[in-house]
C-alpha cells in the first residue's frame, strides 16, 4: 500500500483552512491526528479523500509550506475597518470558477467577432453620481416607469437582471460552490463581486443573501463595472463603507434605484413610517430596506432611528423569505447566467467546445441536466 510523505503543518493548515469541526474530520478520518504528529503517513488515496473533504488543490500539500492565499482581485471588505482574514475556500473556489467562465466567454465572443461594450470602465470615481446612474439606466433599459409597471420589487429583480444580462454582463446568482447544494456560500464574508472586462463584464451575487440585499448588490457591482475595476465587496444598503471607491459605488447604487430628486418629491412627512416605507417601496419597485437607506440619506430619519428600523425591516424580511422555492432549470439559470448559459450549450452543440468542458463549466455531471438546460433557454437538442 503506497503511502505518502506530508508535512504535518499543511494537514493543519488544510483543517484550519477548511473551518470544519475538527471533530468532524477526526470523525472521517481516524489517523488524522498521528498523521498531524507524524507518527503516520496517509496512503495516496487517504490523502486525496482529505483534500477533498477540506477543499484543498492537492498540489498545496506537497508544498514545503503553507501557501498565503489571497483573493486574485481587489478586496473592498473591511471589518470594524480592518482587513477581513484569509478567504474561505468556498469562496475562492467560486471566484475561480466565475474566472474561468469569463475567460470562456471572452473567447466565445472574440470568435464571434464581438466588440468591446462601450459602458466598461467609461466613467471614474469621484464623477457625478446623478448622471451616472442616469447612464446606467439607460444602458440596462431599467428607468423608474418601468419598474412601476411591474407588480412587485421581487419581479423587478428578476427585470433587472435580465435586462443586465441583455446588455452584454455575465450576471450570475448563486447562494452555493458551483451547483454543490452542501458547499454553502456566507452572505458574512461576501455578497458579491465583479469581474471588469471590456468583453466579459461578469457581476456574481451571494444568493445566500436576502433577495432585499441582492438588487442593491447588483446595482453596486455593476457600478464597479462602469468603472472598470474587479472588486469583491460586502457593501450593503445598510454599510458605511470607508473606502472612497466603495462609498461611491453604494452612492450611485441608491441614486440608480432610487432617484434623490424623485424620492424627495413623493416622500410624505406627515405619513407613518411604515405606511410610507411600504408605499415608497412600491412606487420604486425596490425593497424596504433600500427605501431606508434613501430616507436616511434624505436626512429624514436620523441614525438611530434608522439602524432600529433597518433591523426590524431585515429580520422580517429573512422570515418570509424562508422556504421559497422554485423550479430547478430556472435557477440553475440564474446560477451560471443565461446569457453564458446559452453561449456554452450552442457552442458545444456545435462542436466548438467538449462535452467535458461545457460540464466543467456548468458544474454538473449529467448530460441529461444539460439537454434540459438546453430545453429550457430555447435551444433545440
Amino acid at each position: 500500500m503506497m503511502r505518502v510523505s506530508v508535512r504535518p503543518e499543511l494537514l493543519r493548515w488544510a483543517c484550519e483552512r477548511s473551518g470544519f469541526d475538527p471533530f468532524r474530520l477526526e470523525d472521517r478520518f481516524p489517523q488524522l491526528a498521528a498523521w498531524e504528529r507524524g507518527e503516520k503517513q496517509p496512503t495516496l488515496k487517504q490523502l486525496e479523500s482529505f483534500a477533498k473533504t477540506t477543499h484543498t488543490p492537492i498540489g498545496h500539500l506537497f508544498l514545503p509550506e503553507p501557501p498565503e492565499e489571497g483573493v486574485p482581485i481587489p478586496d473592498f471588505r473591511t471589518l470594524a475597518d480592518e482587513a477581513i482574514g484569509p478567504p474561505s475556500p468556498d469562496l475562492l473556489d467560486t471566484l475561480y470558477l466565475c474566472q474561468q467562465r469569463q475567460d470562456w466567454y471572452r473567447d466565445f465572443v472574440l470568435f464571434e467577432g464581438g466588440k468591446p461594450l462601450p459602458f466598461v470602465g467609461s466613467v471614474n470615481v469621484g464623477d457625478d453620481v446623478i448622471r451616472v446612474a442616469r447612464h446606467m439606466r439607460e444602458v440596462l433599459s431599467f428607468d423608474l416607469e418601468q419598474r412601476r409597471a411591474l407588480p412587485s420589487w421581487t419581479e423587478a429583480l428578476r427585470r433587472f437582471i435580465g435586462q443586465a444580462d441583455a446588455a452584454g454582463v455575465l450576471v450570475m446568482v448563486s447562494g452555493v460552490v458551483g451547483s454543490n447544494n452542501r458547499r454553502k456560500l456566507d452572505p458574512s464574508e461576501f455578497r458579491g463581486f465583479a469581474l471588469a472586462d471590456g468583453l466579459a463584464p461578469l457581476v456574481f451575487i451571494n444568493g445566500a443573501d436576502t433577495k432585499a440585499a441582492q438588487m442593491f448588490t447588483l446595482a453596486h457591482e455593476l457600478a464597479h463595472i462602469w468603472i472598470g475595476q474587479s472588486a469583491l465587496s460586502d457593501a450593503g444598503v445598510s454599510s458605511l463603507p470607508t473606502r472612497e471607491t466603495e462609498r461611491w459605488c453604494n452612492r450611485v447604487a441608491a441614486e440608480f434605484l432610487v432617484p434623490m430628486g424623485i424620492f424627495k418629491e413623493e416622500f410624505d412627512h406627515n405619513a407613518e413610517l411604515r405606511d410610507e416605507l411600504d408605499r415608497l417601496a412600491k412606487r420604486f419597485k425596490v425593497s424596504t430596506l433600500v427605501i431606508l437607506r434613501r430616507m436616511h440619506d434624505a436626512g429624514v430619519l436620523k441614525a438611530k432611528t434608522y439602524w432600529e428600523a433597518y433591523e426590524q425591516e431585515l429580520q422580517w424580511l429573512r422570515k418570509v423569505a424562508k422556504g421559497s422555492g422554485g423550479d430547478f432549470y430556472l435557477t440553475l439559470g440564474a446560477r451560471i447566467g443565461r446569457r453564458f448559459a446559452r453561449a456554452l450549450v450552442i457552442s458545444t452543440m456545435e462542436g466548438r467546445s467538449s462535452f467535458t468542458e461545457a460540464l466543467r463549466l456548468l458544474s454538473f455531471r449529467k448530460m441529461s441536466t444539460f439537454n434540459e438546460l438546453g430545453r429550457s433557454l430555447g435551444v433545440v437538442l
